[in-house]
């Protein structure tokens, strides 16, 4: 899973051309170049159909973006789907519950992509037309970052269902695990995936930030529904802990508990 993150984390930054759904990209759709020429059949049916290859542009796109930032924080659902599925069935109930998930993500991108273009072009007419929509969504999200209604919808994250063994039942099960997982996700993430949405300038670091933050908020534990300021640390708690425990393999005749620079070559 985190494998076929990086390969489109790396699609991305080899073809920035596929994102769309932002507001310095305005959903355009991107050109279509075989060996240095535009392919003839894709150019006569963007001509003819400009709304359907439009949407369709669109919907890989923001497909893209999905496998890239949220496809790390599904982790742990699907290792619930392995540990309670026959082996046999384990795809077919993955599937499922992408389908699910994906079912709750693509109309809700449509929305955003539609507010964030809608927000784009009542701020043309601004001094800052840029500046101000990120400034806007920005406190959007610290607001709801802080609330508890962010908190509620984290902790409904960690709630994982119980899924049936055999039949249509088990199939039911794995599909509506995924339509659960993917409303609360994003209840828990939708103003967040606005950030970089607005962001013409910027538009993969704020995405790669916005990504850490959501996999560090999946492994924080659940917690009491109040107003604070949330930021977890743990994904960076957890990689310091995985390089010192690396460390020390590389460097076993350093003693337990010594200085690892005080360590000489023998």
């Amino acid at each position: 899973m985190l494998l076929l993150s990086a390969t489109a984390w790396v699609l991305m930054l080899a073809a920035p051309q596929l994102m769309t759904g932002h507001a310095g990209h305005g959903a355009a759709a991107p050109s279509a170049v075989v060996d240095g020429h535009l392919h003839a059949d894709m150019q006569a049916h963007s001509a003819n159909h400009p709304a359907v290859t439009g949407a369709l542009d669109w919907a890989a796109g923001w497909a893209l973006m999905l496998v890239a930032m949220m496809l790390p924080t599904l982790i742990s659902p699907i290792h619930h789907i392995l540990d309670r599925s026959f082996k046999r069935r384990r795809a077919r109930s993955i599937l499922l519950f992408v389908v699910g998930y994906a079912a709750i993500w693509m109309p809700v991108g449509m929305v955003l992509t539609a507010a964030i273009l809608w927000i784009g072009r009542a701020a043309s007419a601004m001094p800052a037309p840029g500046l101000l929509p990120a400034l806007g969504i920005g406190l959007i999200a610290f607001i709801w970052q802080c609330s508890p209604a962010k908190q509620r919808c984290l902790n409904r994250n960690h709630n994982h269902r119980e899924l049936a063994a055999f039949g249509r039942r088990a199939d039911m099960d794995a599909l509506r695990f995924g339509l659960d997982h993917g409303w609360w996700c994003v209840g828990s993430c939708w103003a967040l995936m606005m950030l970089p949405m607005v962001m013409s300038a910027g538009h993969l670091v704020a995405m790669a930030a916005v990504t850490i933050l959501m996999i560090s908020e999946r492994l924080a534990p659940p917690r009491p529904l109040d107003w604070r300021l949330r930021f977890p640390g743990n994904l960076g708690r957890i990689l310091i802990a995985r390089g010192r425990m690396g460390l020390r393999r590389l460097l076993p005749q350093a003693r337990p508990g010594s200085d690892l620079s005080s360590v000489g070559t023998p």
